[in-house]
């Protein structure tokens, strides 16, 4: 059976564009609302921070996932709030240029914008990642059960 750490590229993929599809649904009516800018622009922001954020979500997790095996961690509390902390940190370097671009605002007022959207992402992202892999065992066990099943059927 697959491990949490036997992931193909087609489901890495699949992850972050849920991770950031969830995050969008529920950040981008917010955001537009906080800074007083239109949804479409405000929306437009949020699909070039999430192409960037999903490139480096597959670069990030797979990395992490190979420090997790060469270091034999398991997902405890404190490895998921290191995993949460480090991934948002990166982003903070990658998306506060850009939405001081995008906004015409200075990189301290798009840093401000950011310690909102990092207050946001932070839990979001330990819950979403929480909830996966959570789902993802349930659904693998499954898909085990029944190849075990249909094997003990075809043998008979």
């Amino acid at each position: 059976m697959q491990t949490q750490h036997d992931k193909p590229v087609s489901e890495r993929f699949f992850h972050a564009v849920l991770y950031e599809l969830c995050a969008m649904i529920l950040l981008v009516p917010l955001a537009s609302l906080v800074m007083d800018t239109g949804l479409g622009h405000m929306g437009v922001l949020a699909l070039m921070m999430s192409s960037v954020a999903m490139l480096f979500n597959m670069l990030f997790n797979a990395l992490f996932e190979r420090a997790e095996r060469r270091w034999g961690l398991t997902r405890t509390v404190w490895v998921r709030s290191a995993h949460a902390l480090l991934f948002e940190g990166g982003l903070v370097v990658m998306l506060v240029p850009l939405a001081a671009w995008w906004l015409a605002v200075s990189l301290w007022q798009a840093f401000l914008l950011d310690l909102g959207f990092f207050a946001f992402f932070l839990p979001y992202t330990y819950v979403f990642n929480l909830a996966y892999d959570r789902i993802r065992l349930r659904v693998m066990q499954r898909r085990h059960t029944a190849r075990l099943r249909a094997e003990g059927v075809a043998g008979e």
